[in-house]
């Protein structure tokens, strides 16, 4: 079937990393839309509620794995990767091991054939590295500062140079809200503080550092929307950011706050030597994709992730 707004639907659609924080939501997205989702990931069961239709369970850089989670699909999300920059600098290996070695095993088993199946692959705002000029476009020269990020530009090029893959790259910013529960992030960490898991937050420098946020159903909906596009044409823009809401650290302390009505006491830094802003331009995604952000207001993320279950 067609769907004349946006292509076709009711696809069998592989996402990988099906059971994390992006994944979930990604999930969550596209069988509301009606495609069927099967998932690719080390866990034999998904978690309880989710629409996963079947699981193949198995190492994203092994090809032998993807060619058993590719067969009979219509298009992959391929989100599965580590994703900490500070810990990229401690494990490089490990996060080219996974990010650039899981994209080569996925495009070493896609199929031959006519027709190029569609590839939506999670990137990240770290490619660009800590560019002077804002807010960041993608015309914007990457010169990440981190294995991560390099590891990531990496796997984008190799999948939009690879000619049996009809290839989207969503450059994602900082994901938050439902289900957002890592305290190696800002407002996770901060809600832990409000809920007297810890007893203070540690901030760097004095909290003026700015990065953009975008809630995760959002972010969510960038992939669905990605996923049901036409194929494209010679020339076609496929490089996409997914970003909405710039916030400093102090403006989310104080956020967290008012939402919780309990106080974040607040342990001070030195400053790092990093970007003081980092904002995306989205003008490309909204115009070419029409997504638009519906929950990224930075109250509604904070207010989806306090609701959200503890671990």
């Amino acid at each position: 079937m067609t769907d004349k707004r946006k292509g076709r639907y009711g696809m069998r659609v592989l996402v990988s990393g099906a059971f994390g924080f992006v994944g979930t939501a990604v999930v969550r997205q596209l069988a509301a839309a009606g495609h069927q989702v099967r998932a690719l990931g080390h866990r034999a069961e998904p978690p309880a509620g989710l629409p996963v239709a079947e699981v193949v369970r198995g190492d994203v850089r092994e090809p032998a794995v993807w060619r058993e989670a590719l067969d009979g699909v219509d298009a992959v999300c391929h989100l599965a990767a580590l994703t900490r920059g500070r810990e990229s600098v401690e494990r490089p290996q490990s996060h080219w091991d996974v990010n650039l070695g899981g994209m080569e095993a996925l495009l070493e088993s896609l199929p031959s054939g006519p027709g190029r199946l569609r590839v939506v692959f999670g990137s990240t705002a770290a490619v660009y590295g800590a560019p002077e000029r804002q807010p960041i476009d993608e015309r914007t020269p990457p010169a990440p500062g981190n294995p991560y990020g390099e590891s990531k530009l990496a796997a984008e090029r190799l999948l939009l140079a690879h000619g049996a893959a009809d290839a989207v790259v969503l450059r994602c910013f900082n994901a938050a809200g439902t289900g957002d529960v890592d305290e190696t992030r800002i407002i996770p960490r901060a809600l832990a503080v409000a809920a007297g898991r810890h007893p203070h937050l540690e901030l760097n420098g004095d909290g003026s550092v700015v990065r953009d946020f975008v809630h995760v159903d959002d972010m969510a909906r960038a992939y669905l929307l990605a996923v049901e596009q036409p194929s494209h044409r010679a020339g076609a823009e496929r490089v996409f950011n997914v970003g909405a809401t710039p916030a400093s650290m102090r403006e989310i302390v104080d956020a967290v706050e008012r939402v919780t009505g309990r106080p974040v006491p607040l342990v001070h830094r030195p400053a790092l030597p990093e970007a003081p802003r980092l904002v995306a331009d989205t003008a490309l995604i909204r115009r070419v994709l029409g997504w638009r952000p519906e929950r990224s207001g930075l109250t509604r993320m904070i207010e989806d992730a306090w609701t959200s279950p503890s671990p």
